[in-house]
């Protein structure tokens, strides 16, 4: 933080009504030191309702733009705060914080927080700590508390809660899991079966494969947009050629934008071509941008398929070592 802009100025201007936040503050939020904290934790009763959402919404946005700041001190210090609107956006704040004394918090919000926005944040929160206990970088105890307070939210009198909790539980590699997505998948409901998407791509198994291509023709648009997704996250080969129908059949552009990319990250025969085609025939600086990314995700897939071929197993190198052996 500049030292010509006190941190009194900005909590001033927090405090100022009918007149918008300069975005120009929102860094000073990112890794704030205490007394900067005080300062602002103590205004903070005083700002209006409207004015805190807008601000946590707008730290969000810029959490997602910029990997470089850090708003976890200020978010921890509103997750017991009495409007759930607010709890709920300082739970999102933490969305990247891989502390693991985070997990007990979010399972007391699923447990006994009574407003569902704030127990769906949290259970979408856990969903890190699940991962990275399937990667083995938390300890196992505090993985498996994320996933049992997880299993728990699963059965919650709100349908955005259960949801949520799914889509974390996507990561998890516990028998109870599968059987939850293939129920949400079979519900038919499209919020449902966008969720069962989400957590099929988590899972990172390609047992999903038939369901997941069918999505992708389905007439709901948030379901196709899923399923292409997942498509891509789970690198399915047989997703490659109803893909490539896709760059010619698709109207939303939301969709065809996915479409493109996750065929960067399917790879195989005739990508490269129609993406460079596609990249020949747009005068559209984004678009270039954009295809010009996906292509170089593809030379990674590429190479990554590449040291697939190459890869050498010990075990079985072992073994013909062992009968050339023998041989001799």
């Amino acid at each position: 933080m500049s030292p010509a802009v006190p941190f009194q100025s900005v909590v001033d201007a927090l405090l100022e009504q009918g007149k918008p936040f300069p975005k120009k503050y929102l860094p000073f939020f990112s890794d704030i030191d205490p007394a900067s904290l005080k300062l602002l934790l103590d205004a903070w009763p005083r700002i209006s309702l409207t004015r805190k959402r807008t601000l946590l919404d707008e730290l969000d946005t810029l959490l997602h733009e910029d990997t470089l700041v850090s708003f976890d001190d200020f978010a921890r210090a509103l997750l017991a705060d009495p409007e759930a609107s607010v709890r709920a956006g300082a739970v999102r704040l933490l969305a990247e914080c891989e502390d693991v004394k985070l997990i007990p918090v979010y399972e007391k919000m699923l447990a006994s927080d009574s407003v569902p926005e704030v127990r769906a944040a949290a259970a979408n929160a856990l969903n890190l700590f699940v991962d990275l206990g399937e990667l083995e970088e938390v300890p196992e105890k505090a993985y498996r508390r994320a996933e049992d307070a997880l299993l728990a939210a699963a059965r919650d009198d709100n349908a955005d809660v259960r949801r949520r909790a799914l889509e974390s539980l996507g990561y998890s590699s516990r028998p109870e899991v599968p059987p939850l997505i293939e129920a949400a998948f079979a519900r038919e409901d499209p919020e449902w079966q966008v969720s069962a998407l989400i957590a099929m791509g988590r899972s990172s198994d390609e047992c999903w494969s038939e369901h997941v291509i069918r999505m992708m023709l389905s007439e709901d648009d948030d379901v196709r947009l899923e399923a292409v997704k997942t498509a891509g996250t789970l690198m399915l080969p047989a997703a490659r050629l109803p893909l490539l129908r896709m760059l010619d059949e698709e109207d939303d552009s939301t969709i065809l934008s996915a479409v493109i990319w996750s065929l960067s990250q399917v790879g195989g025969e005739d990508v490269r071509t129609y993406l460079q085609n596609l990249l020949d025939m747009t005068d559209d600086d984004d678009e270039i941008s954009f295809i010009e990314e996906a292509l170089d995700n593809l030379s990674f897939t590429e190479d990554l398929e590449q040291f697939d071929m190459l890869a050498i197993d010990p075990d079985e190198d072992l073994i013909e070592l062992e009968e050339l052996d023998e041989e001799e």
